[in-house]
């Protein structure tokens, strides 16, 4: 089996700094890559956008950062309603071709992830390439994952039973995976978009309370102590229902989104 394109985005190194953005636009704005592609809008599509999340409540808060390109799916949905002008490549880089697309601006509502643009000047559909016209010519990686500064990005070209060990030692993760097409494209610490906390502090005597065991129960079950500052976080929850204990004392919540509970006085 051939070799396949994977792109790794780790969402914790994710300080949307927007160097993926910008490189991406560097590379495609008035820039023809005939046959791969023709110049992106300067305004409008996001080839590489990026998309933000707040969670909990101030003052214990965190904000993650989603970059979503296109996804490259095994299954992609463009390429099974438009096999006439989308391909999927040996390497699993999805590709719209630029002259037989003119016109079909259905094609760009074809993507469940919202990856492709309408370029009205051109009146062709639009979307990450994955820099194909820098791969075929030597290049290792892609625009965005070179600008990247913090290592979030990674291009991995290697057979699938490579990336399936990749996979399972690093925790990796398809995005709404639920929706089938199995993109060609993982993230890692996805629960810091997708999934939950519960946040507080513990107080003892008014001051913050350090190494207090805090347990949590309910729909998951996990225990930790608290840090110098009396706090405690417990991640990756589904919305449920959940019972923190911690000195004897006890509260239980049933959450949808992220939430800081406050402080618990033992």
């Amino acid at each position: 089996m051939a070799k396949q394109r994977y792109l790794v985005i780790d969402v914790k190194l994710c300080h949307d700094c927007n160097n993926c953005f910008i490189a991406c636009k560097d590379e495609f704005v008035m820039n023809d890559w005939l046959p791969y592609s023709k110049a992106q809008p300067r305004h409008g599509p996001r080839w590489m956008n990026i998309l933000r999340k707040e969670r909990g409540q101030f003052p214990r808060i965190d904000c993650a950062f989603l970059p979503m390109p296109c996804q490259h799916c095994v299954q992609a949905p463009c390429v099974k309603e438009h096999p006439d002008c989308v391909t999927r490549r040996d390497d699993g880089v999805v590709l719209i071709d630029p002259v037989k697309s003119k016109g079909k601006k259905g094609l760009a509502d074809s993507c469940p992830y919202g990856a492709i643009y309408w370029n009205e000047g051109e009146e062709i559909p639009q979307k990450c390439t994955m820099c194909a016209h820098l791969l075929d010519n030597g290049w290792d990686m892609p625009r965005c994952v070179h600008s990247c500064p913090t290592g979030a990005m990674a291009l991995h070209t290697v057979e699938k039973a490579e990336m399936d060990q990749i996979i399972a030692a690093e925790g990796l993760e398809q995005y709404r995976a639920e929706l089938g097409a199995n993109p060609n494209v993982y993230y890692k610490n996805l629960h810091r978009f997708t999934k939950c906390f519960i946040t507080g502090g513990i107080l003892k005597s008014g001051d913050c309370a350090e190494a207090v065991k805090v347990t949590l129960s309910g729909d998951a079950h996990a225990e930790q102590e608290t840090n110098y500052f009396g706090e405690f976080k417990f991640d990756a929850l589904l919305p449920g229902t959940y019972t923190i204990k911690a000195g004897g004392k006890e509260k239980t919540v049933t959450i949808e989104e992220s939430l800081n509970i406050g402080n618990i006085e033992i």
